[in-house]
């Protein structure tokens, strides 16, 4: 399994014969170079979006078209992009799994928000979920922007993933010590990446608190485009 940062809250993740895209967030994206977009995107089998907002679902509609893969994710909004944008998408909602080129996507509760920018002002678009992706007898538990939540308690208990890719920059999402706390507390993590940080001078820079705070797991500080290989 690979996973790389593509900055911000977005990653690629390579799991068995599927090529997941979560979030990816290219346009705009500060510490993502317009060089490295296409090589970040290629050969992806899927796109796999958490919420709405434009640090997550701004370039989902191209992509989606360039790529001609399906968009997965919370049931209200894929309904209405394969009904007004025509992509294919795989709508389902929290409790549900679907299977992505052998890999198990199970829906999950987050704590954010989930809307879009209009001319009339943000308008809702479904709700704000997290993920827990199964395959090859590895389980990684990919939190989406969210806030610590006793949900988290049973998502441990039942799924037990071993890996963990946690929002922690703080101010939109869990800091690090909140996302040291949930990893210490529902989770028996072996590896935790940090996510959604070091994108804006608003968020945390660093992971040293949450490796202080999580001794005898393993903490990986991503690189931008860098594969980390698990």
């Amino acid at each position: 399994m690979e996973i790389t940062w593509l900055g911000h809250g977005s990653f690629r993740i390579e799991m068995g014969e599927a090529v997941l895209l979560v979030d990816p967030w290219l346009t705009g994206n500060p510490v993502l170079p317009e060089t490295v977009h296409d090589s970040a995107t290629n050969g992806a089998t899927h796109i796999v979006l958490t919420h709405a907002h434009f640090d997550h679902a701004a370039d989902i509609l191209t992509l989606a078209r360039k790529l001609g893969v399906p968009v997965v994710g919370q049931y209200d909004l894929m309904s209405h992009w394969a009904e007004a944008e025509g992509i294919d998408t795989v709508g389902f909602n929290k409790g549900g799994t679907v299977e992505c080129a052998g890999v198990a996507v199970s829906m999950v509760p987050a704590s954010h928000s989930s809307t879009f920018a209009s001319p009339e002002g943000p308008k809702a678009a479904g709700s704000e979920v997290g993920y827990v992706l199964q395959a090859g007898g590895r389980t990684v538990y990919f939190s989406g922007d969210t806030a610590l939540m006793a949900d988290m308690e049973w998502i441990g208990d039942y799924y037990k993933p071993d890996i963990g890719i946690l929002s922690a920059g703080g101010h939109f999402t869990m800091d690090m010590a909140q996302a040291a706390y949930a990893a210490k507390r529902w989770f028996d993590f072996r590896t935790v990446i940090p996510g959604h940080y070091r994108t804006f001078p608003i968020l945390e820079q660093s992971a040293d608190a949450l490796a202080a705070a999580l001794p005898g797991v393993q903490v990986i500080e991503p690189e931008v485009m860098s594969p980390i290989s698990l």
